[in-house]
């Protein structure tokens, strides 16, 4: 008898008395710098020594990246995304034209053309000073149209760039936030802001877009989106979330997400809730004891708004105490997605010889407060003693759509045992980050099945 056919009915023979039922797998939280998830620092040096994270923010102005009607200049973005990926992190990004104490974000070519620019001094910049904006005429045929190419332009460019996790839709109002309080008279008007919401609908069909403000049909100020394909980002998230009753604070971002109706309440199982940490909080949230009266207790606004990711860059400036540190990482582990493998198991799926496989069954469980919002693809690989991958194989299994408390998600599939190395020690899963270089995603489970790398063990092999 050959080797090759000793070994194959070795295989066949370990499979075959291999338990069909699994017990249930041990959780232990994932870890606190999985992909897409988590505090947010801005970009510009590499913080992970103060604490881990797995994306970075910041901002680019309009004018850096846009010369002409129809002539761009992408550099300054590209410089941005490289950096933040040479750490092997996804960005999130957003473009501004009106930044407090900044002169340069509108478009030049547009304000030479005639461009009416209002210039004022903004007091809703605490905690900082009140510094002078330049706010555009949105509504100007020039600016909207400026607004249309680029948006066009950038998703032609960027929609499905791995290096980019999540855009803030930007452009309009101050910080590009959308809003120029308190000089409501110079924001955009609904129908410039419906414009941009259809090109940026048109433009981006994979990397997920999120506004500031949730609003229905019979907003005051904000053109409807609760049916539109967006995510929303509360910037001043466990400052202004929670819904505190008063009616002076209807415009926390709860009491909005409620009043934009039900569809804007379900948002979060389809698109993903973002924003930052209100900045008198950063760090401070994660005390055992948060001083500022304003707070709010962080893990409840996490879990009434499904929140993803929040930036939160005092965390990463300087090295914060164990306590602090550890707080923050269990706050982490509690947002957005967390997947627990709760059984896996290999058995033989046929006595016949020309038929053998391994057979592969796991259960999957969200343990985390949203889904996770991108088709990732997942991959079998037959690993050696090292935990060299020999081979490959691609499933058709999705982690989209599986939400919080729902039922376990099964995956299954048959791997030809004579496709399977010689050399092999055993099978195992892993989710492909697409970013070449990126973090792996990690399942909620312990050292003895879920390696450091990504892969998750199935099972030995003979």
């Amino acid at each position: 008898m050959s080797r090759r056919i000793t070994y194959l009915l070795t295989v066949f023979i370990a499979l075959q008395s291999a338990l069909v039922a699994q017990p249930t797998l041990k959780y232990v939280p994932a870890a606190v710098d999985n992909p897409l998830k988590g505090l947010v620092p801005y970009s510009g040096r590499d913080k992970r020594d103060n604490f881990p994270h797995s994306m970075e923010f910041n901002y680019v102005p309009l004018s850096d990246l846009m010369t002409g009607m129809n002539e761009f200049r992408w550099q300054p973005l590209e410089e941005l995304l490289n950096d933040v990926a040479s750490r092997g992190h996804q960005a999130v990004i957003r473009v501004w034209m009106v930044y407090p104490g900044r002169d340069n974000g509108i478009p030049e070519f547009l304000a030479k053309d005639g461009l009416k620019i209002t210039t004022w001094l903004n007091t809703n910049t605490a905690p900082h000073p009140p510094e002078k904006v330049h706010t555009p005429d949105y509504d100007d045929p020039r600016m909207r149209m400026a607004l249309r190419n680029f948006i066009n332009a950038m998703g032609k460019k960027y929609d499905c760039d791995p290096r980019i996790g999540f855009i803030t839709a930007g452009l309009l109002g101050t910080w590009g936030e959308w809003h120029e309080y308190p000089r409501e008279d110079l924001f955009a008007s609904k129908a410039t802001q419906a414009e941009v919401m259809d090109t940026f609908e048109d433009a981006f069909k994979t990397t997920r877009v999120l506004l500031r403000y949730p609003s229905g049909k019979d907003h005051w100020l904000y053109a409807s989106n609760a049916e539109r394909p967006f995510g929303y980002h509360d910037d001043s998230f466990a400052w202004a979330t929670l819904d505190t009753g008063r009616e002076e604070d209807d415009w926390f971002f709860m009491p909005s997400l409620k009043a934009a109706g039900n569809a804007a309440v379900e948002k979060w199982k389809t698109q993903p809730i973002g924003g930052e940490i209100r900045p008198e909080l950063w760090g401070k949230i994660f005390d055992d004891k948060v001083k500022h009266k304003q707070a709010q207790d962080f893990d409840r606004p996490v879990k009434e708004t499904h929140a993803t990711w929040l930036m939160d860059t005092g965390m990463m400036e300087k090295k914060q105490s164990a306590k602090r540190i550890a707080n923050a990482s269990a706050a982490v582990q509690k947002m957005g997605y967390e997947f627990h493998v709760s059984t896996a198991s290999l058995t033989a799926a046929s006595a016949k010889q020309e038929q053998r496989a391994a057979n592969v069954r796991l259960e999957l469980r969200n343990t985390g407060v949203a889904p996770f919002y991108y088709e990732w693809p997942i991959v079998i690989g037959a690993l050696d003693e090292s935990g060299q991958v020999l081979k490959q194989w691609p499933t058709d299994w999705t982690l989209t759509g599986l939400l919080p408390g729902d039922p376990p998600r099964v995956w299954q599939t048959s791997v030809k045992t004579d496709q399977i190395p010689t050399n092999a020690k055993r099978l195992a899963i892993r989710v492909v980050n697409p970013l070449k270089n990126g973090l792996p995603l990690r399942f909620a489970n312990s050292a003895d099945r879920q390696q450091p790398d990504g892969w998750f063990r199935l099972g030995m092999l003979p």
